[in-house]
C-alpha cells in the first residue's frame, strides 16, 4: 500500500510547512445536515491556507457510535477534496472510506488495552479496509479531559517536558514515526511551547500537538517550537468557531 498521505506530510514537514488537523467529532455532528454543513464550512476556511496543508481528522475519544462516525466520513469524502484521516478513540473508530488513520499507542495510559490490545483488535480491520496506517504514539499531557478518562491516562504533567521527551525516545526506537502532545479536546491550558522544543530535540519524526489551541499567538509559539502539525477541534465547534478559525488561520505564520 502507497503511504500517499504520510508522504505528503513528510513533504510538507521539509519544506517548512505548517499541517493543521481539522478535528471533525463525529457524535457532535450527529445528522447528515450537520455533517454537510462542516464539510462546506472546512474546505472554505482550507482556501485561506496558502501556507498550511490542511487535512481532515474524523474521530474523538469515546468514539461509541460506529454508524455516526462512517456516516461522517462517507459524506466529508464526498464533499471535499481535503485528505481524510481517522483519529479512533477504540476500534469502534476504525471505518471504511477514509485516507489514513493515526494506528495510535497510548502509551502513558495505565491500561494495557489502549496501549497494545486494541491495536491488535483493530489492525485486521485497518488492513482489510486498506486504510494507510500512520504508527503514532499517543501522549496525554494534563488530567481531567476526555482522552485522559477514556484513556485511563497517566497524564503527564504540562510542566514536566523531559518525561513527553523520555516516551518521544521510546517512540522513536520502537519505530514509531509520529508522536502526537494532546492535551485534550477543550483543554483550558494548551501543551506549552517548552514541552515541544524539548520533545523536537530527540524526536526526528512528525510532531503533532493539540488541545487548547485557540489563538493564533498559541498557535505560532508552537510552531516556532518546532510542531509540524496542530490539531484544532473544540474551536470549531463553538458558535463563530469557523470565523475565528478562519482569522486564527490567516495569522498563522512560520
Amino acid at each position: 500500500m502507497r503511504n500517499k498521505v504520510e508522504t505528503r506530510l513528510k513533504k510538507c514537514k521539509k519544506g517548512g510547512k505548517t499541517t493543521i488537523f481539522l478535528l471533525v467529532d463525529s457524535e457532535n455532528f450527529s445528522t447528515t445536515s450537520n455533517v454537510e454543513k462542516i464539510a462546506r464550512e472546512l474546505l472554505n476556511a482550507s482556501k485561506n491556507m496558502k501556507n498550511l496543508f490542511p487535512v481532515i481528522l474524523v474521530g474523538g475519544s469515546s468514539a461509541t457510535d460506529q454508524m455516526g462516525m462512517d456516516r461522517a466520513v462517507r459524506i466529508l469524502r464526498k464533499k471535499t477534496k481535503l485528505p481524510i484521516v481517522l483519529f479512533p478513540g477504540n476500534i469502534t473508530g476504525v471505518v471504511p472510506k477514509a485516507h489514513a488513520i493515526l494506528f495510535t499507542s497510548l502509551m502513558n495510559s495505565e491500561n494495557p488495552y489502549y496501549i497494545t490490545q486494541a491495536q491488535a483488535l483493530g489492525a485486521p480491520l485497518v488492513r482489510k479496509m486498506k486504510l494507510e496506517a500512520l504508527p503514532t504514539a499517543y501522549l496525554i499531557i494534563g488530567e481531567g479531559t476526555s482522552a485522559w478518562f477514556f484513556g485511563n491516562a497517566r497524564g503527564i504533567p504540562f510542566d514536566k517536558p523531559k518525561i513527553a521527551a523520555a516516551y518521544a525516545m521510546a517512540a522513536q526506537y520502537m519505530g514509531m514515526r509520529f508522536v502526537y502532545l494532546e492535551a485534550g479536546s477543550g483543554a483550558k491550558q494548551n501543551v506549552t511551547p517548552e514541552m515541544v522544543q524539548t520533545v523536537r530535540s530527540v524526536f526526528d519524526g512528525f510532531l503533532m500537538v493539540g488541545g487548547g489551541i485557540r489563538s493564533a499567538k498559541t498557535a505560532n509559539s508552537l510552531i516556532k517550537a518546532g510542531a509540524d502539525g496542530l490539531v484544532i477541534g473544540t474551536l470549531l465547534e463553538q458558535t463563530g468557531g469557523l470565523k475565528k478559525f478562519t482569522e486564527m488561520v490567516k495569522s498563522i505564520q512560520k
